[in-house]
């Protein structure tokens, strides 16, 4: 499969279907839809809102698209670099009661604490910034 690695509308937009259809997989073969993380020692779980907020950031770069093909590795081995409470006016956070940045090789991992559960969520992945 090739991805593309420009910057045009169309671009962005294949690389968004190319992301959507990887956790299409990923969650075929992994229905637990979670993967243990060995920093927090706890799992981190994929839900759509996972899929959802990766494939409209991860898309924007050719590098973030890449990043996204590691998810197993990255869930498992990110290390916890930042915690710190939601974005007030972003919409999308406000079910966790916190956001942890962590960061392996070359990806930057958003996770959320959901506020009902305290399972952590994976929000967003993309290349380190």
């Amino acid at each position: 499969m090739e991805i593309p690695q420009g910057t045009s509308r169309e671009d962005n937009k294949a690389r968004k279907q190319i992301i959507k259809n990887f956790y299409a997989s990923w969650i075929a073969a992994n229905p637990e839809k979670k993967v243990w993380n060995k920093d927090l020692h706890a799992h981190i779980h994929v839900k759509y809102r996972s899929t959802n907020e990766t494939a409209g950031q991860a898309s924007i770069s050719y590098e973030s698209t890449c990043e996204v093909f590691r998810l197993s590795e990255i869930l498992s081995e990110a290390k916890l670099v930042k915690r710190m409470p939601p974005k007030k006016d972003d919409e999308n956070q406000k079910p966790y009661s916190e956001i942890l940045i962590m960061k392996y090789k070359g990806a930057m991992l958003v996770v959320g604490k959901q506020k009902t559960t305290s399972e952590y969520v994976q929000y967003c992945i993309s290349a380190k910034k």
